[in-house]
């Protein structure tokens, strides 16, 4: 027996300009290093995906992953050649935050700055 649903939708037949936004934003250096790693993938067909689930030592944690689908309920924003998806029950949590990317000696990764956050863990990678 098969079934079907409508979670997921295939990116040839949504148009992401059809779809509601997200007040994410992205620094172009993060964007920019986002379009790298895609390249070095050789896959054009990737969006970053920005999420928010249980877990952690406050309650929540991002996740930050490529992805090729488009899910029902999925907001969008694009940044320089770079879509960015967020579900639609992690935008709440998400208004306002910010994406940057760091490559310092002492760090190396994507950033969140999400004025949402009441407060996180000792290693930063959980809030609540």
């Amino acid at each position: 027996m098969s079934t079907s649903t409508n979670e997921t939708q295939s990116d040839a037949t949504v148009d992401s300009s059809e779809l509601p936004t997200h007040e994410v934003n992205i620094s172009d250096v993060a964007a920019g290093k986002v379009r790298s790693l895609l390249e070095q993938e050789g896959r054009t067909d990737l969006r970053l995906r920005v999420a928010v689930q249980p877990g952690g030592c406050s309650g929540l944690i991002y996740q930050l992953y490529f992805d090729e689908r488009i899910l029902d309920g999925d907001a969008v924003r694009e940044f320089g050649g770079v879509e960015v998806i967020v579900d639609r029950m992690s935008v709440p949590y998400l208004a306002g935050a910010s994406i940057d990317f760091e490559d310092t000696i002492s760090k190396q990764g994507f950033t969140i700055d999400n004025p949402n956050a009441g407060g996180s863990c000792a290693c930063g990678d959980s809030f609540h």
